[in-house]
């Protein structure tokens, strides 16, 4: 399936941009986020995502605390 939305959430911004080119690549529509509560906001924002992409350790909500938000 093509055009999926993903949502990738890694402080490190080269990384994000890395994982974004190769995903708009395949046809995915790719939403970045810099750390956990840019990556919540996101989420409760884009509520047809497909993936959700955690780094672990990040600024402000690590990605444990994302998760475990998400799936509540």
């Amino acid at each position: 399936m093509r055009g999926l939305k993903i949502l990738v959430v890694d402080d490190e911004a080269r990384l994000r941009k890395l994982v974004k080119d190769f995903l708009v690549r395949e046809d995915y529509e790719v939403f970045e986020a810099g750390d956990g509560e840019e990556g919540l906001n996101i989420f409760y924002e884009q509520p047809d995502l497909a993936l959700v992409i955690l780094d672990i350790m990040m600024p402000k909500k690590d990605g444990f605390e994302v998760l475990k938000e998400i799936r509540q």
